[in-house]
């Protein structure tokens, strides 16, 4: 009988370098169930994408990944620049793993990589953001650039507090863009401090922050546009509404929509799963319903 065949990309450093001491067991976990596993762990930003577009039709059956939320990030965007798609496993080593957390994958390596042998296949949107992908989240302004700022071993020692910390610095620096947002939904113009488009039950750790009845299969993306304050009561109702999803209309739109295309008269920077996304004026963002096939718990 002809093995199966894994790529198994990894990320060393994420999670405070969990996966040293879990590597041995998650690999015999994968050759018990069939697999012939080729492992490649990552060194550099943009290793893992390079790793899954070099792949060749045919080269394996499966890849598994295991890192943080860009590690994910950059194996999901190699797929969907290949020609031929193959399921993706994922085992969470970060310090927030927020679509983990939305399939329900477990926190614990072991049984995450049983998970991928055993489970079954779920068939994920994906956010295609201009020539880019995103697995689960695009989004801009404040707080936004904490996460891809705040270097690695800061990550691994605080976690979550790592970017409050560093968030915390910036409240008196918060800076609006002007911007058009136009959907088949809503389209508005104005001064926006804050915006995400998520397709995901929580970010940042934060759950229920994306809405409620959030299907990650459904085609449709959760929008939340924050207004910019008029003054530090409205700045401190903006983030009681967000933190509680209690929705207030007079500082935030939230709205579903399968696409949405956002201009602005300046550069804003743009974070995609937590990683630098570029600097745009302009962004079409769309849904790609059930593009990507991945291994969550049967």
């Amino acid at each position: 009988m002809e093995k199966k065949r894994m790529l198994f990309i990894y990320n060393p450093k994420a999670g405070k370098a969990r996966i040293r001491s879990k590597l041995s067991d998650i690999i015999d976990i994968f050759a018990k169930a069939g697999y012939e596993v080729t492992v490649h762990p990552t060194q550099a930003k943009g290793d893992g994408l390079a790793a899954v577009k070099e792949q060749k039709q045919g080269d394996y059956d499966m890849i598994a990944c295991s890192g943080g939320d860009g590690t994910l990030d950059e194996v999901v965007t190699g797929m969907m620049q290949c020609e031929s798609k193959i399921p993706i496993g994922y085992i969470p080593a970060g310090s927030t793993n927020d679509f983990a957390h939305s399939l329900r994958i477990p926190k614990s390596m072991i049984n995450a990589a049983q998970a991928i042998v055993d489970g079954k296949t779920f068939s994920c949107d994906v956010g295609a953001f201009n020539d880019d992908f995103f697995v689960y989240i695009a989004a801009f302004g404040v707080f936004t650039d904490v996460s891809y700022e705040t270097p690695q071993d800061i990550k691994n020692l605080l976690g979550h507090m790592a970017y409050i910390l560093e968030g915390m610095r910036r409240l008196s620096a918060i800076k609006a863009y002007k911007m058009k947002i136009e959907s088949e939904e809503l389209s508005v113009e104005g001064e926006f401090l804050f915006g995400m488009i998520t397709n995901s039950t929580s970010v940042g750790g934060f759950k229920r922050i994306t809405g409620k009845y959030v299907q990650l299969d459904d085609g449709a993306f959760e929008v939340t546009l924050i207004k910019k304050p008029a003054n530090p009561i409205e700045l401190n109702l903006i983030m009681a509404a967000l933190i509680n999803r209690s929705v207030n209309t007079d500082c935030m739109y939230c709205f579903k929509t399968k696409a949405v295309k956002i201009t602005s008269e300046e550069e804003v920077a743009w974070t995609l799963d937590g990683e630098f996304g570029g600097k745009h004026t302009q962004v079409e963002i769309y849904n790609k319903m059930q593009a990507l096939d991945i291994k969550i718990p049967d």
